[in-house]
């Protein structure tokens, strides 16, 4: 159970890739959210939906297993984050390289109330600041994308 839980916090193991795994991460998860959005919006949801709950549970194995609330190599919310985020925009190369940056610079600085989730410890918390990173990041892309058209 617990290697299957590594393969699905780390990501396939890009979590344990040297330096900067939430940035490795966020960068490997855009195929997938490519992926899923060529099928549709009903797949993107089910998508995210399925990396949530697999991340759920395999982040809270996994941090449980090696004794830390949040260990760095965990990056499936970070999957989970940037799929977030790109429910909220058109795909086009440049919205995708600003949330992918925003994603990362919200993800890093956890501003309020970003930073009172990632309080909850284990699977849930993990979780749960990503997403909602996600969608503060999606929803100022939203509006940037409308007032400037870039998309």
């Amino acid at each position: 159970m617990f290697a299957i839980a590594k393969l699905v916090a780390t990501y396939l193991y890009v979590g344990l890739l040297p330096k900067m795994p939430g940035t490795w991460g966020s960068i490997f998860a855009l195929p997938l959210a490519w992926f899923l959005y060529q099928w549709g919006i009903t797949t993107y949801l089910v998508g995210l939906a399925t990396v949530t709950l697999l991340g759920i549970w395999a982040s809270e194995i996994y941090s449980k297993s090696v004794g830390n609330e949040d260990p760095d190599e965990v990056v499936i919310d970070e999957v989970a984050g940037i799929l977030t985020v790109f429910l909220f925009i058109k795909p086009t190369p440049l919205s995708w390289v600003l949330g992918l940056i925003l994603f990362r610079v919200v993800d890093i600085l956890k501003p309020p109330p970003i930073n009172w989730v990632e309080k909850i410890p284990y699977g849930v918390g993990i979780m749960a600041d990503d997403l909602l990173a996600g969608v503060l990041v999606g929803v100022i892309l939203f509006a940037v994308e409308r007032i400037f058209g870039f998309g």
